[in-house]
């Protein structure tokens, strides 16, 4: 009899260490799924994907912040001001542009505009069936203090039925960041903004 009860026990002991064991060793699997889930999440949010033209996804690393905040900047600057200056004898066109290029800045382009509609740039340059260019040379942007400070450099073509008068264009503003919408894309705010040169360069004849 002691003998069974010494072989009960010892079934026990056996079977307490086998859940023991088990026990550990689910353990150990569900911390180290855990941990695997975490870095494939932690690299699924360093990767951006592009649709290319609706046909494919394109799968591009993403780069740190700090690093693209120079390039958005300078593209922000671009667009703003191909938005402001290209315009067509089109009254809808230009509405549409402007509310594009004022999306993107503050009270100064705003005042500007105003300017010039109460001047009646735009209704001139309906009426004589003019078209506005505007060519980039560069844009140079200051992120070493915030708000960063940029100048822009490029020229404009005022395209008439009899000619096309050439100019040049330079100004200065400050970027400040804001959050990124459709209508603003690179997160930022161009305030501050001044025309230091639209001086004629050429006029050439038709």
């Amino acid at each position: 009899m002691f003998k069974s009860l010494q072989n009960i026990q010892s079934a026990f002991s056996l079977v307490r260490i086998f859940m023991i064991l088990m026990s550990g060793i689910a353990i150990s699997v569900s911390v180290y799924s855990v941990w695997k889930s975490f870095q494939f999440a932690e690299r699924q949010r360093e990767k951006i994907y592009v649709l290319d033209g609706g046909a494919s996804l394109l799968m591009a690393l993403q780069q740190d912040v700090n690093q693209n905040r120079p390039a958005e900047a300078r593209a922000h600057v671009k667009l703003f001001h191909e938005y402001f200056f290209t315009i067509s004898p089109d009254k809808s066109s230009i509405e549409q542009r402007l509310v594009q290029a004022l999306a993107l800045a503050g009270n100064e382009a705003y005042e500007q505009y105003m300017n010039l509609k109460e001047d009646g740039f735009y209704d001139k340059v309906i009426a004589a069936g003019i078209n506005c260019e505007i060519q980039t040379d560069s844009v140079i942007v200051d992120i070493d203090s915030y708000p960063f400070r940029a100048y822009y450099y490029g020229k404009t073509a005022i395209v008439r039925s009899s000619n096309i008068t050439y100019r040049n264009l330079e100004t200065q503003c400050e970027l400040v960041s804001c959050a990124r919408s459709d209508n603003n894309p690179h997160g930022f705010v161009i305030e501050k903004w001044k025309i230091l040169d639209n001086s004629d360069i050429s006029v050439v004849n038709k």
